[in-house]
């Protein structure tokens, strides 16, 4: 069965400083869907927002935004396990540092609970444990994690869904006649170096830091596909039917 890693980040699960649960929900119902085709692991943003709407902090405090993740990681975990109670499925929380990315025997470990989770088909959810994470030490955000936990774990595919609904040649804010590059095999090195603008106030990537999730997976032969995540239908026609309607893949 082929290896899934699925990264939703924030701008598409929160919503008015909140969790947005209609779309967590057609998450949760396209990832029980997968199920029966794919093995599936999840990389979910979401804690801080979770966090926000119990305590209302100073994101722009690292020791708050650490708070806060703290606090949410709970809350996020039990709307998701709720929400894959229906399917019978169960979830488990996976907290990882960058630390535990550079070192062989922590990936290993890692790995072995990642492995053993799919094979009772759990579905892992994972996270950086931000609460714990220095300035110093930390993935950044969870492009780049997402795309380490997919080298990790061997997937055959890493999916995003994001508000970005797909790559363009030019930036569709700003240009009418912008067009989606559906099949991208290579990343030209000035696209890696634009600087990074996060759409949502609780997100830290953009556009860039998903080219440099795809480009690093790409140097390592696995393929990317980046979707809505508002919208997932995009997602659903290319994993279940195989048909590329919309989304851009990033094809190794």
């Amino acid at each position: 069965m082929k290896r899934l890693v699925i990264k939703v980040g924030s701008a598409v699960l929160t919503e008015n400083d909140s969790v947005a649960l209609e779309r967590m929900s057609a998450l949760v119902d396209l990832i029980a869907e997968l199920q029966s085709h794919y093995e599936v692991i999840l990389v979910s943003s979401g804690a801080v927002a979770a966090g926000y709407t119990k305590l209302k902090l100073d994101r722009s405090l690292l020791k708050n935004k650490q708070a806060l993740a703290a606090i949410g990681q709970p809350v996020l975990m039990k709307k998701y396990a709720k929400k894959f109670d229906k399917y019978d499925i169960i979830v488990a929380q996976v907290l990882v540092t960058a630390a535990n990315l550079n070192k062989a025997d922590d990936i290993q470990r890692v790995r072995n609970t990642v492995d053993t989770l799919l094979e009772n088909k759990v579905v892992p959810i994972v996270n950086e444990n931000d609460a714990t994470a220095t300035e110093e030490l930390v993935v950044g955000d969870n492009d780049q994690l997402s795309a380490y936990i997919a080298k990790m774990a061997d997937a055959d595919m890493l999916v995003i869904l994001s508000d970005i609904d797909a790559y363009y040649d030019k930036d569709p804010r700003k240009n009418d006649d912008a067009n989606v590059l559906k099949v991208v095999r290579e990343i030209p090195q000035e696209e890696l170096l634009k600087d990074v603008t996060p759409n949502n106030v609780f997100a830290t990537g953009g556009i860039v830091t998903k080219l440099k999730a795809a480009s690093y997976l790409l140097e390592n032969g696995i393929d990317t596909f980046l979707s809505s995540g508002f919208d997932l239908s995009d997602a659903k026609e290319f994993l279940l039917h195989g048909n590329h309607a919309g989304g851009t893949l990033f094809q190794a």
